[in-house]
């Protein structure tokens, strides 16, 4: 299968790239290279994709360029079977910062490809939403009912790319999906995360740092269970229209986070305070009922689980992945 993954250098796309391309599809990836973060991490992406390409029968093709580019997108898509449509401007405190640039590419980026996708009669497009549409809980867990009440920039306009998806399914007949992710971890992680934050300072000797009180509490979904969900999305028609929640199975608070992290690194560590940054959600809490009865979707690692193999993970990586973390 002809397969395109939009941000497909990052974190999650760059797992789907190298996914499909190990299974023998062929894959193309587009991605402007953003240094949001240090693009060291995203080229090491490609590489990594590149060459599970070579060690299969699948392709696997990068291109430099960017989703709000429409002459690009149509050239590319023109061949494409399926869209995984992941970049975005990632990061809630940058959206604070600077409202108009996730606007710009989460929103009129997401329309390009959709208009592309349409005129070239492709067979789906799955597209990377966030639990971050939700925002201020009148319940949690949130299922997907729940109303959409954003609290920051980033949350908009991911909720306004989900809504333009879902239009261009009832008004134009494309077949699309949403999947709205609650906190993704895992190998290769961006490096701004707390996980990755947490393990890379207590690996070093360092306290990890919570911003607030660290009562704030989180699903962290491992890296594993996102692909295999959108694996099931390349030949499963059956959640066309739908918007799923994609979480974990179980919750945490960051404080506690922060404790398994030192406890399995150095337990002698203290913990150490920062004050809370603007726009961060206070609770994120996954239903997940809902995918789980159309896509068969089931979280397969713990928190706990899935922490012990981030830091197996960055243990035997550390070399080239943690320079790159430190200069992020």
């Amino acid at each position: 299968m002809r397969i395109l993954v939009t941000g497909g250098a990052g974190f999650i796309g760059s797992h789907l790239a190298e996914s499909f391309a190990r299974n023998g599809h062929e894959v193309t990836v587009l991605d402007n290279l953003e240094p949001y973060y240090d693009i060291g991490i995203k080229q090491h992406n490609v590489e990594t994709a590149r060459k599970a390409s070579h060690e299969s029968d699948g392709s696997y093709e990068f291109v430099h360029g960017s989703v709000t580019d429409p002459e690009i997108v149509r050239e590319l898509i023109t061949d494409i079977d399926i869209v995984y449509h992941q970049a975005a401007q990632a990061g809630v405190r940058t959206s604070v910062e600077n409202p108009t640039k996730p606007n710009r590419i989460n929103v009129d980026g997401t329309l390009t490809i959709l208009e592309a996708a349409r005129d070239a009669d492709v067979t789906r497009v799955i597209n990377a939403s966030s639990s971050s549409v939700y925002g201020k809980p009148e319940y949690l867990p949130y299922d997907e009912e729940h109303p959409t009440t954003p609290v920051s920039p980033y949350g908009v306009s991911k909720l306004a790319a989900e809504s333009y998806v879902r239009v261009f399914n009832e008004v134009y007949g494309l077949p699309t999906v949403s999947l709205r992710y609650f906190t993704v971890y895992g190998p290769r992680m961006r490096p701004n995360m707390a996980i990755s934050n947490f393990v890379s300072r207590c690996t070093k000797g360092n306290p990890p740092i919570i911003y607030g009180t660290g009562e704030q509490t989180r699903d962290f979904t491992y890296i594993t269970d996102v692909i295999q969900a959108n694996r099931t999305l390349l030949t499963d028609g059956g959640a066309d229209g739908e918007v799923l929640n994609i979480g974990s199975t179980d919750n945490i608070d960051i404080h506690t986070l922060a404790e398994v992290v030192r406890d399995e690194i150095d337990p002698s560590l203290d913990l150490k305070y920062a004050d809370r940054h603007a726009g961060d959600a206070e609770h994120t809490h996954a239903d997940i009922t809902k995918a789980s009865d159309l896509i068969d979707y089931e979280p397969t690692l713990s928190i706990r689980e899935g922490v012990r193999k981030f830091i197996d993970w960055y243990e035997v990586n550390r070399e080239w992945y943690e320079p790159l973390v430190l200069k992020s």
